[in-house]
Protein backbone atom coordinates (compact mmCIF):
# COMPACT_ATOMS: atom_id res chain seq x y z
CA UNK A 1 0.00 0.00 0.00
CA UNK A 2 2.88 2.42 1.09
CA UNK A 3 4.41 1.76 -2.82
CA UNK A 4 1.26 2.58 -4.08
CA UNK A 5 0.89 5.88 -2.08
CA UNK A 6 3.95 6.83 -3.24
CA UNK A 7 3.61 5.97 -7.00
CA UNK A 8 0.91 8.09 -6.87
CA UNK A 9 2.54 11.02 -4.85
CA UNK A 10 5.42 10.85 -7.55
CA UNK A 11 3.24 11.07 -10.17
CA UNK A 12 1.35 14.37 -8.76
CA UNK A 13 4.85 15.49 -8.19
CA UNK A 14 5.80 15.44 -11.80
CA UNK A 15 2.09 17.08 -12.74
CA UNK A 16 3.22 19.85 -10.33
CA UNK A 17 6.33 20.47 -11.67
CA UNK A 18 4.27 20.29 -15.42
CA UNK A 19 2.32 22.83 -14.15
CA UNK A 20 5.19 25.55 -12.04
CA UNK A 21 7.33 25.24 -15.09
CA UNK A 22 4.65 25.81 -17.69
CA UNK A 23 3.27 28.76 -15.90
CA UNK A 24 7.08 30.19 -15.08
CA UNK A 25 7.77 29.96 -18.96
CA UNK A 26 4.62 31.61 -19.70
CA UNK A 27 5.45 34.54 -16.84
CA UNK A 28 6.71 37.98 -18.35
CA UNK A 29 8.70 39.13 -16.09
CA UNK A 30 11.63 41.94 -16.50
CA UNK A 31 14.40 40.51 -15.19
CA UNK A 32 14.91 42.36 -12.47
CA UNK A 33 15.57 40.94 -8.58
CA UNK A 34 13.79 37.83 -8.12
CA UNK A 35 11.49 38.07 -11.72
CA UNK A 36 13.11 36.39 -14.54
CA UNK A 37 11.46 35.28 -17.83
CA UNK A 38 11.90 31.88 -20.01
CA UNK A 39 15.01 30.19 -19.19
CA UNK A 40 15.80 33.10 -17.11
CA UNK A 41 14.89 31.25 -14.00
CA UNK A 42 17.20 28.38 -14.51
CA UNK A 43 19.39 30.82 -11.96
CA UNK A 44 17.13 30.61 -9.65
CA UNK A 45 17.87 27.63 -6.41
CA UNK A 46 14.23 27.37 -6.60
CA UNK A 47 13.42 26.39 -9.72
CA UNK A 48 16.68 23.63 -10.14
CA UNK A 49 15.38 21.97 -6.73
CA UNK A 50 11.96 21.65 -8.46
CA UNK A 51 13.20 20.53 -11.87
CA UNK A 52 15.63 17.97 -9.84
CA UNK A 53 12.58 17.24 -7.88
CA UNK A 54 10.28 16.26 -10.67
CA UNK A 55 12.99 14.21 -12.79
CA UNK A 56 13.92 12.65 -9.35
CA UNK A 57 9.97 11.30 -9.38
CA UNK A 58 10.47 10.37 -13.12
CA UNK A 59 12.99 8.38 -12.52
CA UNK A 60 11.53 6.46 -9.28
CA UNK A 61 8.02 5.57 -11.62
CA UNK A 62 10.70 3.90 -14.33
CA UNK A 63 12.45 1.72 -11.49
CA UNK A 64 9.19 0.68 -10.17
CA UNK A 65 8.13 -0.79 -13.55
CA UNK A 66 10.83 -2.22 -14.13
CA UNK A 67 10.99 -3.32 -10.98
CA UNK A 68 14.71 -2.30 -10.07
CA UNK A 69 15.93 -0.77 -7.06
CA UNK A 70 15.99 2.80 -7.01
CA UNK A 71 18.50 4.69 -5.96
CA UNK A 72 17.72 6.42 -2.48
CA UNK A 73 20.13 8.98 -2.31
CA UNK A 74 19.02 10.93 -5.34
CA UNK A 75 15.27 10.98 -4.09
CA UNK A 76 16.92 12.46 -0.52
CA UNK A 77 19.15 14.66 -2.30
CA UNK A 78 15.91 16.08 -4.74
CA UNK A 79 13.89 16.40 -1.65
CA UNK A 80 16.25 17.80 0.92
CA UNK A 81 16.97 20.78 -1.99
CA UNK A 82 13.08 21.63 -2.19
CA UNK A 83 12.95 21.48 1.64
CA UNK A 84 15.31 23.98 2.03
CA UNK A 85 13.54 25.90 -0.81
CA UNK A 86 10.21 26.01 0.94
CA UNK A 87 12.54 27.30 4.43
CA UNK A 88 14.41 29.72 3.05
CA UNK A 89 11.47 31.17 1.02
CA UNK A 90 8.88 31.02 4.29
CA UNK A 91 11.40 32.34 6.84
CA UNK A 92 14.34 34.38 4.73
CA UNK A 93 12.93 35.59 1.41
CA UNK A 94 9.37 36.41 1.99
CA UNK A 95 9.80 38.37 4.99
CA UNK A 96 13.25 40.46 3.32
CA UNK A 97 10.71 41.08 0.35
CA UNK A 98 7.33 41.63 1.60
CA UNK A 99 6.24 43.37 -1.39
CA UNK A 100 6.65 40.50 -3.94
CA UNK A 101 4.06 37.72 -3.71
CA UNK A 102 6.28 34.94 -2.98
CA UNK A 103 3.22 32.57 -3.16
CA UNK A 104 1.74 33.43 -6.84
CA UNK A 105 1.62 32.03 -10.81
CA UNK A 106 4.48 29.01 -10.43
CA UNK A 107 5.48 29.76 -7.34
CA UNK A 108 2.66 28.65 -5.66
CA UNK A 109 3.84 25.11 -6.82
CA UNK A 110 7.64 25.15 -6.69
CA UNK A 111 7.40 27.59 -3.39
CA UNK A 112 4.88 25.46 -1.25
CA UNK A 113 2.83 22.61 -3.33
CA UNK A 114 5.84 20.47 -4.37
CA UNK A 115 7.97 20.96 -1.84
CA UNK A 116 5.06 20.33 0.84
CA UNK A 117 4.09 16.59 -1.70
CA UNK A 118 7.86 16.03 -2.06
CA UNK A 119 8.77 16.06 1.89
CA UNK A 120 5.12 13.92 2.77
CA UNK A 121 5.97 11.33 0.11
CA UNK A 122 9.75 10.72 1.03
CA UNK A 123 8.82 10.28 5.08
CA UNK A 124 6.25 7.60 3.88
CA UNK A 125 8.91 6.16 1.05
CA UNK A 126 9.80 2.11 1.81
CA UNK A 127 13.56 1.75 1.83
CA UNK A 128 15.00 -1.22 0.26
CA UNK A 129 16.53 -4.38 2.36
CA UNK A 130 19.82 -3.75 0.73
CA UNK A 131 19.90 -0.52 2.74
CA UNK A 132 18.90 -2.45 5.77
CA UNK A 133 15.36 -0.51 5.50
CA UNK A 134 17.09 2.23 6.15
CA UNK A 135 18.82 5.34 4.78
CA UNK A 136 22.93 5.33 5.16
CA UNK A 137 23.73 8.57 7.20
CA UNK A 138 26.30 9.65 4.48
CA UNK A 139 23.73 10.60 1.82
CA UNK A 140 22.94 13.54 4.17
CA UNK A 141 26.33 14.73 3.30
CA UNK A 142 25.63 13.80 -0.16
CA UNK A 143 22.72 15.82 -0.52
CA UNK A 144 23.94 19.26 0.62
CA UNK A 145 26.33 18.93 -1.90
CA UNK A 146 23.39 20.17 -4.32
CA UNK A 147 23.34 23.28 -2.69
CA UNK A 148 27.22 24.15 -2.21
CA UNK A 149 27.74 23.60 -6.18
CA UNK A 150 24.82 26.15 -6.58
CA UNK A 151 26.16 28.82 -3.75
CA UNK A 152 29.76 28.35 -5.72
CA UNK A 153 28.10 28.93 -9.44
CA UNK A 154 26.76 32.05 -7.54
CA UNK A 155 29.14 33.26 -6.05
CA UNK A 156 31.74 32.40 -9.44
CA UNK A 157 28.92 34.74 -11.88
CA UNK A 158 29.15 37.65 -9.18
CA UNK A 159 33.13 37.64 -9.19
CA UNK A 160 33.03 37.55 -13.14
CA UNK A 161 30.83 39.50 -13.72
CA UNK A 162 30.35 41.74 -11.00
CA UNK A 163 27.35 42.46 -8.80
CA UNK A 164 26.02 45.34 -10.46
CA UNK A 165 23.01 47.45 -9.08
CA UNK A 166 19.52 46.76 -7.87
CA UNK A 167 17.57 45.90 -9.44
CA UNK A 168 19.38 44.75 -12.25
CA UNK A 169 21.89 42.54 -10.28
CA UNK A 170 23.72 38.99 -10.14
CA UNK A 171 23.33 39.10 -6.59
CA UNK A 172 19.57 38.78 -7.16
CA UNK A 173 18.87 37.03 -3.58
CA UNK A 174 20.30 40.06 -2.11
CA UNK A 175 22.84 38.11 -0.19
CA UNK A 176 26.03 40.21 -0.08
CA UNK A 177 24.03 43.48 0.70
CA UNK A 178 25.92 43.07 3.89
CA UNK A 179 29.45 42.54 2.19
CA UNK A 180 30.99 39.81 1.18
CA UNK A 181 31.99 38.28 4.76
CA UNK A 182 28.39 38.39 5.58
CA UNK A 183 27.20 36.91 1.78
CA UNK A 184 29.96 33.94 3.03
CA UNK A 185 28.07 33.33 6.16
CA UNK A 186 24.92 33.11 4.58
CA UNK A 187 25.80 30.53 1.79
CA UNK A 188 27.46 28.26 4.30
CA UNK A 189 24.51 28.20 6.57
CA UNK A 190 22.25 27.58 3.57
CA UNK A 191 24.42 24.52 3.02
CA UNK A 192 23.93 23.69 6.85
CA UNK A 193 20.33 23.41 5.92
CA UNK A 194 20.42 22.00 3.14
CA UNK A 195 22.36 19.23 5.15
CA UNK A 196 20.13 19.53 8.30
CA UNK A 197 16.96 19.06 5.81
CA UNK A 198 18.41 15.60 4.59
CA UNK A 199 18.96 14.66 8.31
CA UNK A 200 15.25 15.74 9.38
CA UNK A 201 13.99 13.71 6.02
CA UNK A 202 15.88 10.66 7.03
CA UNK A 203 14.66 10.90 10.56
CA UNK A 204 11.42 11.48 9.53
CA UNK A 205 11.35 7.95 7.23
CA UNK A 206 12.93 6.02 10.42
CA UNK A 207 9.98 7.32 12.38
CA UNK A 208 7.53 6.36 9.92
CA UNK A 209 8.90 3.25 9.21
Amino acid sequence: MKKIISLIMNILIIIFGIIGTYMMFTFKGDGAGLTASGFQNFKFFTVLSNELCAVAAIAYIVFYFIKKEFPIVLKLMATSAVGLTFIVIAAFLAPMYPTLNLYEGGNLWFHLILPLTAMVEFVLLDIPESKGNKIPFRYTFYSASFALIYGICYLANILINGIGVWPDTNDWYGFLNWGYPIGLCIFGFIVLMNWLMAVLLRLGNMLVN
